[in-house]
Parts: structure tokens; sequence; C-alpha cells
């Protein structure tokens, strides 16, 4: 057995190409809760909560506590469009609309002498109790990336990672193994810590998946879930220990930025670079499955 560590950095952008936009409705009930309607996709990362936080942090103004929001999430007979749940721009982009959204309800709520109109208030003064959030960027089709060189700017928001795992390399079979993986993340400030770390802790055992087993090249054999090479529990790392340095984002919302794809933008040449500080043997491509090893390490003999 032979053991090492890599390092690894990543950057993702938060956003789609060219201009990105996300709508959500904040609506006033006569109880005295607030409805929020947000098609805000969710596939596992926790988009009920994204829009919880993302409007309670403004809606608090008006004394409305977490369990007065109620969420009707992903009708589209109901809610407005929130745009695809890719590019880790759902929190920037839905989030905003969220925050605009009970912004605009607090705004039409608040009376003169600061305090806030109950539901029976703004309909005696003829107010709308329902309010629109639209939040659009269009910083990626006022930055593009020089053609010439793939150089640029092109989002708002970025997100920064850096990856540390500590690998073991059966150097007789070839198997590797993650033991320990240590990363490092800013993705502004942390909406809600469960969630972030429940995002990095999945992404960062798919990136473990990515470096080691999962491979599409035999289309007949590959293409399931059973041979594709998806994690299994017993090869993820029992110890994953994740650190946050939280930097506020300007055009996040209250300064947050994405988190989906940081935990999975460069965790494999880190496990890469690990086998290489293990064993001298350099692998330039994945998956590193035990057949792949073997071979760069007899390539180290010759």
């Amino acid at each position: 057995m032979k053991y090492g560590i890599g390092v690894s950095l990543g950057v993702y952008g938060c956003g789609l190409d060219g201009v990105d936009t996300s709508n959500a409705f904040a609506e006033l009930n006569p109880d005295g809760t607030v409805t929020m309607y947000a098609a805000w996709e969710d596939h596992g990362q926790g988009a009920d909560m994204g829009v919880l936080v993302s409007s309670h942090e403004t809606l608090r103004q008006a004394g409305i506590r977490p369990e007065q929001i109620k969420l009707v999430m992903n009708d589209t007979k109901t809610c407005p469009n929130a745009g695809p749940a890719g590019g880790s721009r759902s929190q920037v982009m839905s989030g905003n609309a969220c925050r605009l959204a009970a912004e605009n309800l607090v705004a039409a709520m608040k009376k003169e002498d600061g305090t806030f109109r109950t539901y029976d208030e703004m309909v005696a003064e003829g107010l709308e109790t329902k309010y629109e959030g639209n939040w659009v960027t269009t910083f990626c089709a006022d930055h593009p990336i020089d053609q010439d060189t793939a150089q640029g700017d092109p989002f708002a928001t970025y997100m920064y990672t850096i990856f540390l795992p500590e690998v073991a390399v059966n150097t007789e079979t070839g198997k590797v193994t993650v033991e320990k993986f240590t990363c490092v993340a800013d993705v502004g400030t942390i909406m809600n810590r469960l969630l972030v770390e429940g995002n990095f802790y999945g992404g960062l055992v798919q990136g473990v998946g990515l470096a080691l087993t999962e491979d599409f090249e035999d289309l007949n054999h590959d293409t399931t879930l059973k041979n594709c090479g998806i994690p299994y529990p017993k090869d993820a790392p029992d110890d994953i220990e994740l650190h946050f340095n939280e930097t506020y984002r300007p055009s996040g919302p209250y300064g947050a930025a994405g988190c989906g794809e940081a935990p999975l933008d460069a965790p494999h040449p880190a496990i890469l670079n690990a086998i290489y500080n293990a064993t001298g043997a350099r692998i330039t491509r994945v998956p590193a499955r035990p057949e792949r090893v073997l071979a760069a390490l007899k390539e180290l003999e010759n």
C-alpha cells in the first residue's frame, strides 16, 4: 500500500449563458401567513428550504416567522417561470426572485409610522396582497468570452473550492481508495449550513466516482445504473472534512452564491494528483480503475 495526498482548485460560475431570469410570487393571506410561489426545481438539493430562507430574511421585518411561510413549489399552473435548475444558478437567480417578491410585499405592507398593515387593512385600502419578484441578469451577455483567447469574466457570481483528498493505492491490485477528503470552499453567505454541507458531501462522493469508477465508454455495458460505476457507500470516505470561508457576493441574495456544482468541479484531478503523489504514476484519463492504475505503474518500470 502506498499513500498520497493531492490538491486541486476549482472555480465555477453561477448562471446560464446570455440573459438569465427567474420569477417568484409572495402573497399575504387572510390569516397573516405568507405564501411563496416558486418553480425552483428540486432534484435533492433542498429547493424548498432555499425558497423559505431567501424569503424569510426579508419577511421577518414584518414579523413573519418561518412557520408562517407556506410554499407552493413547481406547480406551473400557479407558479411563475423560474428557469432551469442548471449552471448552479438557482440560489442566485431564484433566491433573488424570492427576495424581491418578499421585499415588494413588505414595502406594500409598511405604513408611514414603520408598522405593517394586516391583510384586512391591505384590502380596505385597495392594496394588492400578492406581489411578484423578477430577477434578471445580463452580465454573461454583456461580458462575452474572447473567442480568440477563451478568456473572460462571464459571470457576476462565482464559487471557489480547494480539494485535498488522501488516498491509499494497492500496488498489487491497482485499487485506489479515498480515505479522507478535506474541502475548503467559498460559496458566499451560507443561507442554510445543513443544505450547503449536504450538497458538498454528495458532490465529493460523486467526484470520487468520477475519478475512480464511473465510465460510459462501452455503450453495451456502462449504460445501466448497475454497471456505470456510481459509487456505493463503501466507496465513500468515512472522513470528510468541510471548511467554509464566507465572502459576501454583491449579486447574490444576501451575499450568497450557488453551491450545487462547486464540490464537483475539480475533485477528480485532485484524486489523480494524490495517486501520483503516492506512486509517481501520472494518470491523465478517468476513471482510474485498477487496470489503468496497474498499467501506469508498469510504465514506471520500463
